[in-house]
Order: structure tokens, then C-alpha cells, then sequence
């Protein structure tokens, strides 16, 4: 049995996405999909899923025809989709998730002992005998939740299934962990599994076959055991990209912008820091550092408990993100999809909104024109693709989506002081982060300070003037000049070891290590 894709064509308008895409996907198989920023892997697969229209071609389940089909009949017809964002609720159990709109119900009544069980039998046949089906979902990890998506998916069993970047958001433990339920269920159930990634040193973990999309065409498919990772690289993105960009050397001038002194925010802190215009602050650490927690006290979105923030000399403590917007301090947050991106917004207006109401884009007096020329330059800078204003903003691959929420900040007259980054390549491929990086130079060369928060090792020695490794919640050094990404690993596992055998074994350290390379 196999999924097939026959001369699949879509378009936007006048900009092709899709110009005639042939695949295969066989029962049993994981096939590794790779693609560029805008090759067209979205919008691929939201035809599979029924999610859009395909304007022309076919798609085939066991020979049935996916075509014009919703997502639930696409659903019925034996292919589900789990998507990067998660789609489980806190507020429920691990069961409720998994039964979710297919309860077991007795007498009229849902039948939790029942799903409790048949859950906890789903979650062995993946190998998993960690999760307790009665336990909320806001207490799992993040890795954990991905396999109750994947449960909850497998339930209804699908004879395929697509994973859209499964581990964007995972640690390397999590990632492996994952990696073990998605073979298992193949191996099981002999499910067909799709399996969209950026990260190319997995795919010969878990995949049986790689098929590149460059440009909204297959440019070849190929077994696993055949295929190096340069050969994925440059099949990606012909261009030498990453290894072409060389950061350049900095000498910090003038007063700081931003200081941190004993900076404390919930388990995160004391931090202290400083960071000068047109400088670069890395912010590294494993997964449950605090990286994210210290951006969001710094853009008013969480609250100090101590310490100061000094913003050009004077005291802060922004009350809300809108008050640190007004004094020139904006964050990007990873989770775009859920804290930057207005979904159902046009493009130009996702591009445009902060500066809605402030000059130079006046609310009641809007200049179209003006907006239209500014999404324009943006779309012609970063590459944005589409580059149609008025495309909804849900509609955008994750790159070009984070493509735009960067844009947001080159736009003349922003008054920008502060730009905070949270994993701003998180789910981009490697030729969208070698535009982001491009557009983060710029930012840089007018003067505004970055703070980038980000757990990849190498990209906080390429973009960093200065780091600052955290681990759990604390500081645990303080680096100028980064190039040794190996040395940012070791001491942030380092702290993450001490920090299990003895919580306040690295505070001292935090205290003690400045180190220039």
C-alpha cells in the first residue's frame, strides 16, 4: 500500500508554490522530506491533509482519492498529520488527549476506566511505559506530549502519517526518545510515516528513504543508506549558505544600553550582564535553562523578583511587553505561531501591526502605498515567499513566517533600542537562517543591540559578540569572543549535572567564571 502525490500544482495568485510534485510514500517506510525555506513543503502538505485545495493533480491513499477532501474525511480515509505546534490541552489527561472528540462512553457517560486502559495499551504497543494515562498533561515534558499527539493519532489507526518537524522543540534526549516510538510504530503497525525535518543529522536515525523539494518540484528521492549530509545540504540549498558566513569582529564603544545587575526572574538569576549598541548577547543553554524566562522579564512579559534592569543608563521594570515597546525593546518569541503571528492577519499587516498607531504608520490615516512599498523591501530583503501582502499570515511556511516577524524590526522608524531573539531559527531550514542572519547584521549595523536566546551551539558562535551560558535558571558563565561551541556544550551539561547532584552547586561558579577566548 502506498500514499501517492500525481502532478501535484498550486499557486497563490501568480506565484507557483507547487509546479507538479510526484511522490511516494510506502506502507512501513519513514521518508525523510527536505526542503528549503519556500520550496513548497507547507503548502504540500496541507493538500495532503485536506487543509487546502490543490489546483490541480491527484492524491492517492490506497487508491482512494484525497482530492477535495476535508481534513476529517482525509482523516477516515487513513492519513493524519501531526503538526510542529502542539494540538493537546493541558487542562486534560493524558487519556482525555488520546480519546479526544472519540470518546469511550457507557450508559450515555464516558467511560474513563475504559480509556485508561486502552490507552495505557496504545502507549506500550509505542514502547512508552513512563506516561501515566491518568496524569494532566500539564505535568509532561515537552517530548512526552509529542508521543501523546502521536497516541492520540495512532488511536484511530491511520496508514499514514505525517510529522511536521516532530523534534523542533526537543532536547537531544527527547529527540531519541521519539525517534524509538516513531520506529516502533512503523515496525508495529507497518504505518507509512512522512517525516518533515530541518535537522539533517537525524534523518539517518530514523529514516528509510530522503526526497528533497527545491523550488516546488521533487528534485530526488533516495535510500537513506546512500545519502551523505552534504549531500542533503547542498541538495537543499545549492549555495554554500552557513559556511560562506563569517562573523564579523566587534569592538564595543560607548555606554551600555542594556545592564543587568543581579537580574532575577522566578528560578532564573542572579544574572548580570551588559550589552552596548550594535552588540551581540548569546544566550545559551539547555532546554530549561531559563533562556526564555530571562528574555520575557526583560520585555515585560514576566516580572523581576530582584536586581536591576538599566536601559541607557536608567532604571526599568516594564509592567507589560507594550510598555517595553514604548521605551524601544521588543521580543520576538519563539513560538510564533502562538505569540508573535496574528493568524488570520494579512501579511503586510503582520509585518506592520506594532508600528499601528505610532509613527510612521498612523492607525486612522494608514498609507497603503507606504505599507505596500515597506512589506515590498522586507519580502525583497529576507526573501520572503510568497511575497504576497495579502496572504494570510497562517498561510506561511514557518521560515518565511519568522521572516516576517523579524521584518517587523527593520522597518524605518521603529526607534528600536533592544532586539530579544527566543530560538529565532527554531523550524528553519538552512537557507531561511542564512537569511534571518543576513537581516540580524543589519539590525546590528544600525545600532540596535540583539539579545539571542537560542539552545544550537553553533549559531551562538556565529552571531554572538558575547555569551551568556545558563543552567538551570543559572549563570554559569560569562564569554567573549565565542568560537568554541563544544565549550558552550560542556558547561552547559556541566551545570545541568551539578544542578541534579546539588541545586546550589553552580551558583558559585555563576559568580566566578569570565572567560575571553
Amino acid at each position: 500500500m502506498r500514499l501517492e502525490v500525481k502532478d501535484l500544482r498550486k499557486s497563490y495568485g501568480s506565484v507557483a508554490v507547487l509546479k507538479g510534485v510526484d511522490l511516494q510514500v510506502e506502507a512501513g517506510k519513514v521518508l525523510a522530506f527536505l526542503g528549503a525555506n519556500g520550496a513548497g513543503k507547507s503548502t504540500l502538505l496541507n493538500c495532503i491533509s485536506g487543509a487546502q485545495d490543490a489546483d490541480k493533480g491527484d492524491i492517492l491513499a490506497g487508491g482512494a482519492s484525497l482530492r477535495d477532501a476535508t481534513p476529517r474525511q482525509v482523516q477516515n480515509l487513513g492519513v493524519a498529520i501531526i503538526y510542529q505546534h502542539f494540538q493537546v490541552f493541558e487542562g486534560l489527561t493524558v487519556a482525555e488527549n488520546i480519546f479526544l472528540g472519540h470518546e469511550i462512553k457507557r450508559g450515555g457517560r464516558v467511560d474513563r476506566r475504559a480509556q485508561n486502559g486502552k490507552a495505557r495499551e496504545l502507549l506500550a504497543r509505542l514502547g512508552v511505559s513512563g506516561i501515566n494515562p491518568r496524569a494532566e498533561l500539564g505535568t509532561l515534558g515537552v517530548g512526552e506530549r509529542k508521543v501523546v499527539e502521536i497516541a492520540r493519532a495512532l488511536r484511530l489507526k491511520p496508514r499514514f502519517l505525517i510529522l511536521d518537524e516532530p523534534t523542533a522543540s526537543l532536547s537531544d534526549k527527547e529527540a531519541k526518545a521519539l525517534h524509538a516510538v516513531i520506529r516502533q510504530a512503523v515496525a508495529k503497525d507497518g504505518i507509512g510515516v512522512i517525516y518533515v525535518t530541518h535537522f539533517l543529522d537525524e534523518i539517518h536515525k530514523v529514516a528509510d528513504q530522503v526526497t528533497i523539494l527545491r523550488d516546488g518540484r521533487i528534485l530526488w528521492t533516495r535510500p537513506v543508506e546512500e545519502v551523505t549530509i552534504a549531500d542533503m545540504t547542498d541538495a537543499i540549498s545549492p549555495d554554500a549558505l552557513l559556511k560562506g558566513i563569517e562573523r564579523p569582529g566587534f569592538t564595543p564603544s560607548g555606554p551600555a544600553v542594556l545592564k543587568m545587575d543581579g537580574l532575577s526572574t522566578g528560578f532564573v538569576g542572579p544574572v548580570s550582564a551588559e550589552l552596548r549598541a550594535g552588540e551581540v548577547l548569546g544566550i545559551y543553554g539547555l532546554m530549561g535553562a531559563g533562556r526564555t524566562e530571562l528574555l520575557e522579564c526583560l520585555s515585560g512579559a514576566a516580572p523581576k523578583s530582584s536586581g536591576r534592569i538599566e536601559l541607557d543608563g536608567q532604571d526599568v521594570s516594564f509592567a507589560a511587553p507594550r510598555e517595553a515597546l514604548s521605551q524601544g525593546v521588543a521580543l520576538v518569541a519563539s513560538d510564533r505561531k502562538e505569540q508573535s503571528l496574528f493568524a488570520s492577519f494579512a501579511a503586510v499587516e503582520n509585518l506592520l501591526v506594532p508600528h499601528f498607531g505610532r509613527s510612521p504608520m498612523p492607525r486612522l490615516l494608514r498609507d497603503f502605498r507606504r505599507e505596500g512599498r515597506e512589506f515590498e523591501r522586507a519580502a525583497r530583503r529576507l526573501n520572503i515567499q510568497p511575497p504576497n501582502p495579502r496572504l494570510q499570515g497562517q498561510r506561511f511556511s514557518g521560515g518565511n513566517a519568522q521572516k516576517i516577524m523579524v521584518g517587523r524590526w527593520l522597518v524605518e522608524g521603529t526607534g528600536l533600542k533592544l532586539l530579544l531573539l527566543d530560538e529565532p531559527t527554531q523550524g528553519v531550514d538552512i537557507g531561511a537562517r542564512h537569511e534571518l542572519y543576513e537581516a540580524l547584521a543589519d539590525v546590528k549595523r544600525k545600532g540596535t543591540a540583539v539579545a539571542v536566546a537560542s539552545s544550537d551551539a553553533t549559531e551562538i558562535c556565529l552571531l554572538a559578540d558575547k555569551v551568556l551560558v545558563l543552567g538551570r535558571g543559572r549563570q554559569v558563565a560569562l564569554i567573549d569572543n565565542p568560537q568554541d561551541e563544544e565549550m558552550l556544550i560542556e558547561l552547559a551539561h556541566r551545570a545541568e549535572h551539578s544542578a541534579q547532584q546539588d541545586p546550589a552547586a553552580a551558583e558559585p561558579e555563576a559568580k566566578e567564571m569570565e572567560l575571553t577566548q
